[in-house]
């Protein structure tokens, strides 16, 4: 049985196999087959995974490229939000090797550890350790977090500040917004029935993620929305399970963040699909 993403059975328990074909008035689209109840779904994903992670980054860091070089042909700066994650910090590392225009590039972060800069922990430590420390980029074109370990939410109103002091709207219009998923269906850190998933009035809160007993900072999704270019980066078979609902399961952003985000662009390897 064929049917349509918005009629698929959603009770399906794992991809029986997958198979890429050409659609006859489309781009490459990716077919998957899920067996319920000893009938099959078919359901098509709005991608072509790539064949492996560093292919995958390789496309993210050439995407990133031909982006900024794009945009900065009809204005004087390019804004970008920053995931956290380990394939996000490959590609900061290949974005190291690249020649680009680093003194028009403002550095945001879509989300952050209530930690200290100098913290393993911290997404800013991350980045700097992976991209800024080899890039001749002005100090002023960098906007970490200012975290408050004791004061979040006073953080967090200042970075909302920040963003909309730089960009002269209530939203950030960043030019593009890199994106991952956690194997939660967590996004940023919109993590599942925590509070920022209600958030319309604000462009970055802190959120207290019970699970991990500790407050993160994040992009709501307004802020995440308002973003001209956004980019989901999603890797590995711990993804698996989350992406099949995030596509094709029930909508509920309690349980799947995700599903609240609608990106221009997906990212996605092989095994987050197989």
């Amino acid at each position: 049985m064929i049917v349509g993403n918005a009629d698929l059975c959603r009770s399906q328990p794992a991809i029986r196999y997958h198979r890429d074909f050409k659609s006859p008035t489309g781009p490459v689209v990716h077919q998957a087959t899920f067996q319920s109840h000893e009938k099959y779904a078919v359901a098509f994903f709005p991608f072509e995974p790539y064949a492996d992670l560093t292919k995958l980054q390789n496309a993210v860091t050439d995407s990133i490229c031909e982006l900024i070089t794009e945009t900065l042909k009809s204005k004087d700066t390019f804004s970008i939000s920053l995931s956290g994650g380990s394939t996000p910090k490959r590609v900061y590392e290949m974005l190291a090797t690249r020649d680009l225009p680093w003194e028009q590039i403002h550095f945001f972060w879509g989300d952050e550890r209530n930690v200290p800069h100098d913290h393993s922990d911290s997404n800013y430590k991350m980045v700097k350790n992976a991209l800024l420390d080899h890039i001749p980029v002005k100090e002023s074109n960098v906007h970490p977090v200012q975290v408050q370990v004791d004061a979040p939410a006073e953080a967090a109103r200042a970075y909302a500040s920040e963003m909309e002091a730089f960009f002269g709207t209530a939203m950030p219009t960043f030019d593009l917004v890199l994106l991952g998923m956690g194997d939660d269906a967590h996004t940023s850190s919109l993590f599942p029935e925590t509070k920022a998933l209600g958030v319309t009035d604000a462009s970055f809160i802190e959120n207290y993620v019970p699970k991990f007993q500790a407050h993160r900072y994040t992009m709501t999704y307004p802020a995440i929305s308002a973003g001209k270019d956004i980019w989901f980066i999603i890797t590995g078979s711990a993804k698996r399970e989350a992406l099949k609902q995030v596509l094709f399961g029930e909508r509920n952003l309690q349980l799947y963040p995700s599903q609240g985000v609608s990106p221009t662009r997906w990212f996605v390897d092989a095994e987050a699909v197989e």
